[in-house]
């Protein structure tokens, strides 16, 4: 089964990841509050004794210091492929590998800063999560640092690999080349032959899984790295956690908030995943979501007129995709790598650049290249970086930690039967991404894990105010979500803002003083909460 499906199935991958890999191969009231944070994780207290703080862990741990030097260049295209530069620092930070016993075995943890340019007003550290879930913070928070440069001012901008992801005790499943062998496995299985071949490929994904990771399998879910982040907090010398969620984060800051609401600081939830839906309903929202983006594209792309590959009639311009996926499922076009571009891997492409309306135009060129020189150079290249593939071969591990996250979290384990149950509703939704995400049911099937609810608590009565910013055309984490998400953290908490544009997510510190962009900054760098309801145009 396709990576870059078996990836974007599960609730909603890191827009990040899609925007700095197609940007470098193209060359997404005022209080100091200084007094809430110490100035780094050197003047964190150190205790030689290995009893408990506060928090229940040994203080060998909560009194651990980070060791921060200069960051190594990213191995893998999560990251724009360059060396973050002199204002980064990297460390690891100790965490329990099981948090039912704090004493015992520990990770590490990869963590990322460039601390605050005007120390004077310092508020204190800014975490980032940026979503998936498998997303690296480390290689990607580099990437948007012009974005956050207003921000990175008065925090120290900190990001992490969460556990289970890149140098963060990183899942590892099949290799590489094993990865681009289950490129051939069809993700929207037509007849019992295709549906035995996918159901094979998913029980040689679960196995080298368990075979190569199973130590930390049951402890990537989403509790232990909320865990993690408090834990964080107090290493970095922070009485509050300072938080920007996005994507996956948003779920990541639900649950943190849950857990300790009176840690919680000044925090943004952007790209919100709806907290209410078990993982069918989620996945068939994301369904109807990536359709209202290749609509709202297609409308675009029918302005242009004759620059517009697909014509100027948007529903005949649906009909000629689907079409062109048709033939895809029976004869992959050639690209100038060698490989052939799939049904899967063109629909992986499409819904990759649905991410933003930036990477509008790459979608324009993968379809005009496919529709009339017969070559899915493009396609193939979003598709890569939905799927964390580099030019070379080398795999992130995106594909393994999102599935090995969910499937940590989510106790739902659907069946066969239950996917051609759910196909005539997913295909109503969407009839070019509905058939692939139905399948994409089947990523917990046989998981060695037992799943741990049924959806994420994120009720957090007492927490400080939280801003929540819901995007109208957002394809991976559909504008309803922000409500829920509002609702569910409970009355006086959630604070939503909407913004009414394309993309995933609504925040864009480099894109100028726009509405939404200007009321983030002023709520995390003034505490200027915004009446709940306001609308950014």
């Amino acid at each position: 089964m396709s990576s870059s499906i078996r990836t974007i199935r599960a609730r909603a991958l890191v827009c990040a990841t899609v925007v700095v890999a197609l940007t470098a191969v193209a060359g997404c009231n005022d209080d100091n509050g200084g007094e809430n944070s110490k100035d780094n994780a050197s003047s964190a207290p150190s205790s030689s004794s290995d009893g408990p703080s506060a928090s229940g862990l040994p203080t060998s741990l909560t009194g651990q210091k980070l060791n921060w030097k200069s960051c190594p260049a990213p191995t893998t295209m999560q990251g724009s492929g360059e060396a973050p530069g002199s204002d980064w620092q990297c460390a690891t930070l100790r965490a329990p590998l099981d948090y039912a016993k704090p004493e015992g075995e520990t990770i590490d943890l990869a963590l990322i800063r460039s601390k605050a340019t005007d120390p004077g007003k310092r508020i204190g550290s800014l975490i980032f999560n940026f979503g998936g879930p498998g997303g690296s913070g480390v290689s990607t928070l580099p990437g948007f640092a012009d974005d956050y440069k207003r921000l990175g001012a008065r925090y120290d901008l900190v990001s992490f690999d969460p556990r289970g992801v890149g140098e963060s005790a990183g899942v590892k499943c099949l290799s590489d080349k094993e990865l681009d062998a289950s490129d051939s496995v069809d993700g929207s299985p037509d007849d019992a032959a295709e549906i035995a071949a996918a159901t094979a490929d998913q029980k040689n994904f679960i196995a080298a899984c368990e075979k190569n990771s199973a130590k930390v399998l049951p402890h990537v879910d989403t509790v232990s790295a909320a865990r993690d982040m408090d834990l964080m907090r107090e290493v970095l010398g922070d009485k509050k956690l300072h938080y920007f969620g996005i994507s996956y984060g948003t779920e990541l800051g639900g649950v943190y908030a849950h857990l300790y609401p009176k840690n919680v600081g000044r925090a943004v939830f952007d790209a919100v995943v709806d907290p209410t839906e078990d993982p069918e309903r989620s996945n068939l929202g994301q369904a109807k979501g990536f359709q209202l983006a290749l609509d709202n594209y297609l409308k675009d792309c029918a302005k242009k007129g004759l620059a517009c590959p697909v014509g100027d009639d948007p529903d005949q311009a649906e009909k000629t995709i689907t079409a062109l996926l048709a033939r895809l499922d029976k004869q992959p076009l050639p690209t100038r790598s060698g490989r052939e571009l799939t049904q899967d891997q063109a629909v992986g492409g499409i819904a990759a650049a649905l991410y933003s309306k930036d990477t509008w135009q790459y979608l324009t060129l993968g379809l005009t290249e496919a529709l009339q020189a017969k070559q899915g150079n493009m396609l193939l290249l979003l598709s890569d970086s939905m799927a964390g593939r580099d030019e070379n071969g080398g795999y992130s591990n995106i594909n393994a930690a999102n599935v090995a996250i969910n499937c940590a979290d989510d106790k739902q384990r659907y069946t066969v039967a239950d996917v051609k149950a759910k196909l005539p509703e997913y295909r109503k939704a969407s009839p070019v991404f509905g058939e692939f995400l139905a399948w994409g049911m089947l990523s917990c099937m046989d998981w060695p894990v037992t799943g741990k609810t049924e959806h994420p608590e994120v009720s957090a009565p007492g927490s400080a105010p939280i801003l929540v910013v819901g995007n109208t055309g957002d394809p991976a984490t559909p504008y309803e979500g922000a409500r829920k998400m509002v609702q569910e953290l409970g009355k006086g908490v959630g604070v939503e803002l909407t913004n009414k544009g394309e993309g995933h997510g609504a925040y864009n510190g480099g894109g100028g003083n726009t509405c939404t962009t200007k009321t983030v900054n002023d709520y995390l760098l003034n505490g200027k909460v915004p009446a709940d309801g306001k609308v950014c145009s």
